[in-house]
């Protein structure tokens, strides 16, 4: 890459944060990972590059959030690119999830990855330069049953981001959705939580959906570094996309609910506009 970026990553122990932090760092960048033990930051800082450079941080102590982003540019200088990738699953048919398990769900997923970019946008506004990438998910626009929490979660953070990118465009701040399929993390492995079978009217429905993704869990068509490789792809542009999918299945999933829909909004096209005047 031509020009050396200073990266601010969420959850760099694992999966896509993981992955784009090791292709980062061969590109040349300076990288600042957000972790969860001390364990983790000595392992992450251990990088043979030395541009590595961890902080321990837990996105649902929301007041700690600020200080350490602060105290991050105030030791390495200007970030250049916010990537909120710190996240995780949640997966149970909602009528059998309790609400708390959905409020720690847009805990992390949400308002962690909110609270991240109101650390950086002063910054970002000064210099009218930035770059945030959110982490979605195709589960931001498709859905299926079992995973409502998650979803709405990811539902969630394509509609703030799409909002900040129109809000930011005057500052030359650029925002991008990144909302990958099915790849090889530890999404539906041990980064999953897991509400308890409680309602047997739902067996048929979900166990087979349950046991299936646990199947395939390790086995899925995407390549995290392939992706890391592709979101260093648009940190390069100068007019990155507001929304990117990564993976075939993501591209034809999302296609047909967006055709599915169109559908839908015709058929009821009458009824729709009934209500104006």
């Amino acid at each position: 890459m031509s020009q050396s970026r200073t990266i601010l990553i969420t959850g760099v122990s694992s999966g896509f944060g993981q992955a784009l932090a090791t292709e980062a760092l061969a590109a040349g960048h300076r990288v600042i990972g957000t972790v969860r033990s001390d364990e983790a930051a000595t392992a992450f800082e251990a990088h043979e590059s030395k541009r590595a450079h961890a902080r321990l941080l837990d996105l649902t102590d929301t007041p700690s959030i600020t200080p350490v982003v602060n105290e991050i540019s105030d030791e390495f200088g200007l970030i250049d690119v916010l990537v909120n990738n710190a996240g995780y699953g949640h997966e149970g048919i909602l009528e059998e999830s309790s609400t708390e398990e959905m409020r720690r769900q847009f805990e992390v997923n949400v308002f962690g990855a909110v609270e991240m970019i109101k650390a950086v946008l002063p910054s970002f506004r000064e210099r009218r330069a930035g770059h945030i990438i959110n982490i979605t998910s195709m589960g931001g626009y498709i859905t299926m049953p079992g995973i409502a929490y998650y979803c709405g979660s990811k539902f969630a953070l394509e509609g703030i981001s799409d909002t900040l990118s129109k809000e930011l465009a005057p500052f030359n701040i650029h925002v991008t959705a990144v909302a990958p399929g099915s790849f090889r993390t530890d999404w539906a492995g041990r980064s999953m939580r897991r509400s308890p079978r409680s309602i047997a009217d739902y067996d048929t429905l979900f166990d087979p959906v349950r046991q299936a993704r646990k199947d395939k869990s390790g086995q899925q068509l995407g390549d995290p570094v392939k992706a890391a490789q592709a979101m260093l792809e648009i940190m390069k542009s100068k007019t990155p996309p507001a929304h990117l999918l990564l993976g075939s299945d993501a591209l034809g999933l999302v296609r047909g609910q967006l055709v599915d829909r169109s559908r839908e909004i015709d058929v009821w096209e009458t009824l729709t506009v009934s209500t104006d005047g």
